[in-house]
């Protein structure tokens, strides 16, 4: 199967699976619009046996003092509805793309500056050895000879008396 042929198969398939959960009709006179929804309801679709909808029965109503208008104002406000929640979705995700991008230009600029005083510091080594110094800070001395954290050691007498011991 070439590409175009797969393409139009597919497109052919699509329209084929497309799943229906409500629809509409709009009649001119009132009267007939009436008779059509109280003969139709709870009837059987019908058709050929092999049809998927054969089993399936009509449920229609007829709809008092509803207008065509108020359904298209409905389905333009729930399409309307859907297309501001995804241009806030492309949003969202075209900040943490740039986030991404700033953050990973931020890495390469910090990683070539690092490369860059590696580069002077060898350079640098290599012309003259620079000695490290060692600095050397004077330490005071304990005020106490036998300060290494000894405790006062306490009676077992005086702890019981004071914790009350048994």
């Amino acid at each position: 199967m070439n590409s175009n042929a797969r393409v139009q198969y597919k497109r052919a398939r699509a329209s084929q699976n497309q799943a229906y959960s409500e629809g509409w009709v709009e009649f001119a006179n009132k009267c007939v619009a009436k008779r059509v929804a109280n003969m139709l309801n709870g009837e059987q679709i019908g058709g050929r046996k092999r049809s998927s909808f054969y089993y399936d029965l009509w449920n229609i109503k007829y709809l008092s003092k509803f207008k065509w208008d108020d359904l298209t104002e409905e389905l333009a406000f729930k399409r309307a509805t859907r297309e501001q929640q995804v241009a806030i979705e492309i949003s969202a995700a075209k900040k943490e793309r740039d986030f991404y991008i700033s953050k990973v230009d931020q890495s390469r600029a910090s990683n070539a500056i690092e490369e860059r005083i590696k580069k002077k510091q060898k350079v640098q080594q290599d012309s003259v050895q620079v000695e490290k110094v060692i600095r050397h800070f004077p330490q005071t001395k304990p005020i106490n000879a036998n300060a290494k954290g000894s405790k006062t050691d306490l009676s077992d007498d005086f702890l019981d008396a004071v914790f009350g011991g048994s």
